[in-house]
Formats: C-alpha cells, structure tokens, sequence
C-alpha cells in the first residue's frame, strides 16, 4: 500500500502486516527542490515504468519519482496547476483533476499540453461545469467519474462528452441517502457500481448503477476515533481481495473493511 502523507510532505509505503511504513518519496522537510515535496495528496503507480506519480499540491506540479533502488529525487512531469486527484487508463493516459481551474485534463506522460475531458466551463453546477474537484477515476472505456466536492455530487463523463452525467448525490449538501457533502474519494466497479467518501457526513457510500439513491456500507457514526468512525476522508481503494481501504484523515491513519 502507497500513501500520499501530505502534512510529512512524503510517500510511504506499508507491506500488510508491518508495524512501521517505509518511505519511498520525499520525506526531505517541506520544499520545492526535486527531493521535497510539499503536501503530496495523491499518489499513483505507474507499473510500466516501475515509478509513482505523485500530486505534489502545494507546489503545484504532478513528480515522477522512480522506485528503483537509490533513488533520491523525483523528476518534474506537469508544472503550475492546482492538482488534487491522479488516474491513469490502460494506454497510459494520465488524468489530473485541477481543484482551482474547475476541470479534469488527460496528458500523454511526458507532455506538458493536456486535452480537457471534463469541465473548464467555469465555476456552478451546470452538467458541463465543475466545481473544486478532487478524487477521480477512469474506467477501462476512459469514461471519467469525478467528485465534483462542492457540488456535492459524483458526475460521470463519457469518452468525447461536453457534459457530464449525475450519478451520486447532486440534490445539495445533506446527510439524506439522496445527498452527498464533499464527496472525496471515489472508486467504481466493473458493473458500474460506485463506492464514494462521503467526507462531510463521515461514511462510505454505495450507489449501484442508475440508482437514484445510495446505501452506507461504513461509518456515519460521527466524527471520532472509533472503528467504523471516520474524520475528514480522503481516497479510497479496493484490493485484488476486495477489501476497502479509506484514509481517515484528521485521524492520520488508513482503516480496512471486508465489504460484502
């Protein structure tokens, strides 16, 4: 498992079972040299090139940092942009969600010139509009799902679209099982269902394909320390076993579900 450790400004990656974490990126204090970062908030492996790419937040660059052995510095790949959250498709194709420009724009690794995908039609909450997004995925027909955060809503973008499709939340903040408060993670499945970080309502969210409401599969049972408790999510994932993993933030720690 590889985390974004934004406020240690590193990457670290956790072998199940261990008590400590290594660090794999960063972890030289907080700067904007090769070997710092400064907030990394998302973090993607790259198995062709044996690399992650790393959202590097505050210095407003998406890094290249090689995991082979000796490494000691990343290497620059997309410079001024507001980034928050990584995908890649199975061509290689690395999307970038821009929180301030209200977009999400597909690159070639190694070219600085992305093709927008999905907003860059200003600030509100038209279907063709973004506002603040974060986590994204992309399927395997380089459809584009987005947490649109302060939309409240998971809006799905085909291949070529001008405008988007609502496919969780969207009917304003709120804790109804209709409603979303800034969204944050998201992750979809190979039938279409998606799984969703609900963060202002502390729970993980389920929302099968074309429903017009979700379901709590964890959490929603406030903003503590407990298990089965969250505050402040961030992203989430599924392994090859189908567990869940979520980052609970403010309480600096991943927790693991076994999901039916």
């Amino acid at each position: 498992m590889v985390i974004a450790d934004c406020d240690n400004h590193r990457i670290v990656q956790w072998k199940m079972g261990d008590k400590n974490g290594q660090i794999v990126a960063g972890g030289n204090g907080r700067g904007n040299r090769l070997k710092q970062l400064n907030c990394p908030i998302d973090v993607l492996v790259d198995k062709e090139t044996n690399s992650l790419i790393i959202c590097d937040l505050w210095n407003q660059r998406v890094v290249l940092w090689s995991r082979r052995s000796g490494t000691t510095q990343g290497e620059s790949l997309i410079n001024n942009l507001s980034c928050y959250g990584l995908a890649i498709d199975d061509q290689r194709y690395l999307y970038i969600s821009d929180y301030k420009k209200h977009e999400v724009r597909r690159y070639q690794i190694g070219h600085e010139n992305g093709t927008i995908v999905a907003g860059d039609n200003g600030i509100d909450n038209g279907l063709n509009q973004l506002n603040s997004p974060t986590y994204i995925f992309v399927d395997q027909q380089q459809t584009v799902y987005v947490s649109d955060s302060s939309n409240n809503r998971v809006m799905k973008w085909n291949k070529g679209a001008k405008e988007g499709i609502v496919v969780a939340g969207g009917q304003g903040k709120g804790k109804a099982l209709t409603q979303l408060s800034n969204p944050s993670g998201v992750f979809v499945d190979t039938s279409g269902t998606i799984y969703v970080a609900d963060s202002g309502n502390a729970r993980v969210m389920r929302w099968l394909k074309g429903a017009k409401q979700g379901a709590v599969i964890v959490g929603e049972n406030d903003r503590k320390e407990g298990t089965n408790q969250f505050n402040h999510l961030g992203g989430l994932s599924f392994d090859r076993h189908g567990n869940l993993y979520v980052v609970d933030t403010w309480n600096n720690r991943v927790q693991r579900f076994s999901i039916e």
